[in-house]
């Protein structure tokens, strides 16, 4: 018997995708991979003993994380995306066990849930061209780039607790917003909301503390990638940002897409990083291609309008790579642990259709943004669903990243 899974055009779940996550089957929560439309339950696909003979293997399938596969190491992991592709590419073999099992279900039917358990979190700021346009709003054009900025990697550590997989509803964050005719904050619910077009990676092993991860070692330490949200109350965090950076108008959550796209199925897109002016220091140099070419695009949809496309931005616009962030993470002593995330920061481009948040757009809330049916919006109002989408395409291989979409709401959960 054999069975070939249907791929829709314009697919983001293509043969050379293969990518891994937490899916609720039957009540449980299993490891799963994708193909077009079609789930794949790793668990239902060992036991059909078609997947990797090993007991190792078996006992991460079926969890509430992906943690326990990813520590699993590389070797391995890839070993079973490679069967994955082998099994659901080949057009000979029987596939009998596959159906006998229900290793396969329709994505529709499958609820995706948080894919790894993300110890700490931290979020950059490594998007030269939105740290510029930041910087442009509040210091003016001679002073937009702190002087540290094109020297390291700038972060923060985020609230790991409040991401939340695609399709969570968050709560509106109320807050201290400075009232600048009285000169005194007031308490209130925020007033500028606002999104942030983000790229995620995973960690995928453990290091050591007290010893930095080299930057040319860097991407061992990468597991895959997803689309990211990082939610930002404006008004909250320019009143409290300074001395110390953001806090609430972060911390109350972000959205991360459901699906860890594998840096191994990434290899076709990679590219070169931006330039670097002035020279940077040794242990951040990364000669090569170190970034890839993932493009991103994000809508609005009111809740009783029509979706918009308000910008697309692309992952390679960087200026600072995963491999830079890791290197400038690691360099005194910070550890790493699986699981952890690292998001880019908003990547912005030139262009104004290249813009990575509303800030930039709406030039703070100067300038209305038109959407379908006359709708206009400076920030985000309560309901508003913001959808991120990922995808790659190069000479004839093309994979995407499903989507990472969410909405703050201005009501009790």
């Amino acid at each position: 018997m054999k069975y070939n899974i249907h791929i829709p055009e314009h697919s983001d779940f293509t043969i050379w995708n293969f990518p891994f996550g937490i899916g609720i089957i039957g009540g449980e929560k299993r490891v799963v991979s994708r193909l077009g439309d079609t789930i794949i339950d790793l668990a239902a696909l060992h036991s059909s003993g078609l997947l990797i003979n090993s007991a190792e293997v078996e006992i991460t399938l079926q969890n509430d994380f992906l943690n326990d596969f990813i520590r699993l190491g590389k070797s391995t992991t890839n070993a079973i995306r490679n069967r994955l592709i082998e099994i659901f590419t080949s057009v000979e073999g029987d596939h009998t066990e596959i159906v006998r099992n229900n290793v396969l279900h329709a994505a529709n039917t499958v609820p995706m849930s948080l894919p790894v358990n993300a110890g700490d979190y931290t979020d950059f700021y490594s998007s030269k061209e939105h740290a510029f346009n930041v910087g442009v709003l509040f210091r003016g054009a001679e002073n937009a780039l702190q002087p540290n900025w094109l020297h390291l990697p700038v972060g923060y550590h985020g609230r790991s607790s409040s991401i939340v997989v695609s399709g969570t509803d968050l709560a509106w964050p109320y807050g201290q917003i400075f009232d600048r005719a009285k000169g005194i904050p007031e308490f209130g619910p925020c007033q500028k909301m606002d999104y942030e077009l983000e790229m995620a990676f995973v960690i995928g092993k453990d290091s050591t503390l007290g010893c930095p991860v080299e930057a040319e070692e860097a991407e061992d330490y990468i597991f895959g990638f997803a689309l990211f949200n990082d939610w930002s109350a404006r008004d909250i965090q320019a009143w409290e940002y300074v001395p110390l950076g953001p806090f609430l108008g972060k911390n109350f959550g972000s959205t991360i897409s459901p699906w860890i796209i594998t840096l191994e199925a990434l290899e076709p897109f990679r590219t070169e990083s931006p330039v670097q002016v002035p020279e940077i220091l040794e242990y951040l140099k990364t000669p090569g291609e170190k970034t890839f070419d993932i493009q991103i695009s994000v809508s609005i949809q009111p809740s009783d309008g029509t979706e918009t496309s308000i910008a697309t931005s692309n992952f390679k616009y960087l200026y600072w790579n995963p491999s830079q962030q890791i290197a400038h993470h690691t360099v005194n002593g910070c550890n790493l642990r699986v699981g952890d995330i690292m998001a880019s920061g908003t990547i912005s481009g030139e262009n104004p259709g290249q813009l990575g948040s509303l800030l930039e757009l709406s030039h703070n809330g100067k300038e209305t943004i038109e959407l379908e049916g006359g709708v206009v919006r400076t920030f985000l109002k309560s309901g508003d669903t913001v959808r991120l989408t990922g995808h790659c395409h190069k000479e004839g291989v093309s994979l995407g990243f499903g989507v990472a979409e969410g909405k703050v709401v201005n009501e009790k959960l």
